[in-house]
């Protein structure tokens, strides 16, 4: 990583000078172009050649540990034929990469690879250009291997390197160039290892919290354990500074009411902040929680249809079997293993701001009005931090780095505690749901409606909330509400009615996307009522979603998932097979985020004496259009699975007393080594389709399959998640 105080000349320049400077030294110097981001409708913006036949790939998306910096570079190395040995992926930064937005919403390669291959395969155009003039051969009898090209009946070759290495491409990024026919592919659509993971796995990978700048100060924020309603905020009535005369050398610092301490010693700082005296005002009542989903149930709300089609009193009217079911979901929080960290070098013209974000660009512009700099002004590297699923506190985190720098008038590095990690997150949106659906005598679904109630997101971080910057929400749209791709999009229905019942974000807990944001509520209470049905049906749950499903790629991931599972015809439950005390149930799901298509078979354990829950086996199949790294999507489901089993048994955030109370593992606990269930990941490949997401798309199907599950052991079905024992007990008791 770069330190801030060494400024990199303009890239144009830099290649000039030797491609491989570009990669591995620092250098002094300054230009007018500084601020970046790179023309995108540049070639020399995507790629860079260099003189010892290496390449250099730069991109918008960040490594978040989904393995797209792999991918990625295997589209470029395809297009330019390549081995992946010879391309290397630069460092995210806002001076040097594209801008390609954020990385979220399972984007990297869906958005990506089409950008990535069209660049490079550009550049071969040219360069296969070059070579045909220089062995004075036409284009179509030359060939090339690992960047080597050679004329059809010479022995004369010559190098990428050679053709261009240390100079730029200076070349218009048209997007007309033709890509290759995926019959010639030797590396997209086959496994290949990450390249990120040694290093991880031998401990020697520089996250984020490894980073240093030279004469930084640490610093911590001080807020009041656990958040309260966002619009709130935290206003401080007074500080005691005596309160810390005893800790040499630690400076308190403010703005409004974002309050923080620096030191030239972590220590020092993490002691300080923990013993501040700070008298908060105290915050306006939440509901406690057992009265939140009652609270958001009855509450004003702006009402909004999201899809409407068909005739749905008819439907019900023509149908001879009706089912319904609730779901209560909670607020759920990122959890990062490690909390955030940030650093930040604040001068009063300029900034570079380190921080694992997992948008660059989006970060500066909040940065911008915050420190009274220009987005130009503002530079932003990215490091990586501990897994993400979603927004949590990273920018938050930079925000509060760049804040104590600019106040401190020296470099800091802010990191979180523990509690302000778990107490102040972006925490998934709590949920009511409340579906009915119907069957004719056919086993045919002719109606389904949904009500969903849920606030949106929180567009302000506490950290700018807190200098004084107004508290605001999202614009309302279609990730923070119900989403019609989960709540029966999959099925063949002709009568459909989905409403939105939009909650004031500013009166509950502050709210961000989560993996898969909303989309487990939504499969838990869909997937239940498309399995009472079918037991209303006198069917097996495999065989009455095939006969409700048109959409051959929906038919596809359901029957892999069967068969990966070895699935046998039943009629749902009550009917499981008991062994001792404990029962036993196995259920099917279907579900996805924005995109692909996802299904799930789970198989559970459930002891009714302790209402312990256990997931012993769960099955995920994806079709996420042509897949580019297999071994890449396949870790990805088996992370979709095991953190879903996590959200669906122990994951809640909980609150009393007017705030936050989930401060740490205990009271947020999460899913065990001893506790996670075998995994089998399947891939349905589809050549000739576009690649699509495949970071979340297996997690609501295996939500609907989990619930089915249980009621499969039990013959009871669950209104609320995560399926705690005291909530199993009652269930089954009542």
């Amino acid at each position: 990583m770069i330190a801030p105080t060494e400024m990199l000349l303009p890239r144009r320049d830099l290649l000039k000078l030797g491609g491989a400077l570009l990669i591995a030294f620092p250098l002094i110097g300054r230009a007018a172009d500084q601020s970046g981001p790179p023309d995108a409708k540049q070639i020399d913006t995507w790629l860079a050649i260099h003189s010892d036949n290496t390449a250099t790939l730069y991109i918008g998306f960040v490594e978040l540990g989904q393995g797209s910096s792999t991918g990625l570079a295997q589209v470029a190395a395809e297009e330019l034929d390549l081995g992946m040995d010879q391309i290397t992926v630069a460092p995210v930064d806002t001076q040097r990469s594209p801008n390609q937005g954020g990385t979220y919403s399972s984007a990297a390669i869906q958005r990506g690879r089409p950008q990535v291959a069209l660049a490079a395969a550009e550049a071969r155009a040219a360069l296969m250009s070059l070579a045909a003039e220089r062995l004075g051969a036409p284009v179509t009898q030359l060939r090339v291997e690992r960047g080597r090209i050679a004329a059809e009946g010479s022995a004369a070759t010559v190098t990428y390197g050679e053709l261009l290495g240390n100079r730029p491409f200076s070349l218009p990024f048209s997007g007309q160039a033709r890509t290759k026919p995926e019959s010639q592919y030797r590396l997209v659509g086959h496994p290949v290892p990450r390249r990120d993971l040694p290093a991880k796995v031998l401990g020697v990978h520089r996250y984020i919290q490894h980073h240093r700048l030279p004469g930084m100060l640490h610093g911590r924020v001080v807020r009041p354990r656990g958040q309260a309603a966002y619009g709130a905020g935290a206003r401080i009535l007074s500080i005691d500074e005596t309160s810390i005369r005893h800790l040499q050398g630690v400076r308190v610092l403010r703005r409004g009411d974002f309050l923080g301490v620096v030191a030239a010693d972590e220590w020092l700082a993490v002691q300080a902040a923990q013993a501040l005296r700070v008298i908060w005002e105290k915050p306006p009542a939440l509901p406690g929680q057992e009265g939140l989903h009652a609270q958001m149930r009855a509450a004003k709300t702006d009402d909004r249809v999201a899809l409407e089609r068909g005739a749905l009193d008819a439907g019900f009217r023509d149908a001879v079997h009706v089912r319904t079911q609730a779901c209560l979901g909670p607020y759920q929080a990122h959890a990062s293993f490690a909390p955030h960290c940030a650093l930040a070098d604040v001068k009063p013209d300029a900034a570079v701001v380190i921080a694992s974000t997992q948008d660059v660009f989006g970060l500066r512009r909040s940065l911008a009005p915050l420190l009274g700099l220009a987005q130009e002004q503002i530079r932003v590297q990215y490091a990586e931090g501990a897994g993400t699923y979603g927004h949590s506190c990273y920018d938050d985190a930079a925000q509060a780095a760049a804040l104590l720098s600019q106040l401190a008038g020296a470099p800091v590095r802010c990191q979180f505690m523990r509690w302000d990690e778990h107490g102040w997150d972006t925490y998934g949106p709590a949920h009511v749901g409340e579906v009915r659906a119907a069957v004719t005598a056919e086993g045919k679904l002719c109606a389904y409606e949904y009500h969903g109630w849920q606030h949106g997101w929180s567009l302000v971080e506490t950290s700018a909330q807190l200098t004084g910057t107004a508290a605001a929400p999202w614009p309302a749209s279609g990730p923070q509400g119900v989403n019609p791709l989960d709540a029966g999009g999959m099925y063949d229905i002709p009568n459909v009615k989905l409403v939105n019942h939009w909650l004031p974000a500013l009166d509950y807990l502050r709210g961000a996307w989560l993996r898969s944001p909303l989309d487990l509520s939504f499969s838990f209470a869909s997937e239940q009522v498309m399995d009472a049905l079918a037991h209303a049906a006198g069917l097996d749950p495999l065989e009455f979603r095939r006969r409700n499903i048109r959409d051959a790629r929906w038919l596809g991931v359901l029957d892999a998932v069967a068969k990966a599972a070895d699935w046998t015809p039943r009629v749902v439950g009550p009917r499981s097979k008991s062994r001792g005390k404990v029962l036993h149930g196995r259920g099917l799901g279907l579900g996805t985020h924005l995109v692909s298509h996802g299904a799930a078979v789970a198989d559970i354990e459930v002891d009714p004496a302790t209402g312990r829950v256990r997931i012993t086996q769960l099955w995920g199949a994806i079709d996420a259009g042509f897949i580019v790294n297999p071994a890449n999507v396949e870790s990805q489901i088996i992370g979709q699975l095991v953190q879903t089993a996590s959200r669906m048994l122990l994951e809640e955030v909980t609150l009393d007393g007017g705030r936050v109370q989930s401060l740490d593992w205990s009271s947020y606990p999460i899913l065990r080594f001893e506790d996670c269930p075998e995994v089998t990941p399947v891939i349905v490949q589809r050549p000739g389709e576009r690649s699509t997401g495949a970071g979340e798309e297996t997690m609501a199907a295996a939500a609907g399959a989990i619930a089915n599950a249980f009621f499969d052991a039990t013959g009871v079905r669950l209104d609320r998640y995560p399926m705690t024992p005291e909530r199993v007990r009652k269930a089954l008791h009542a």
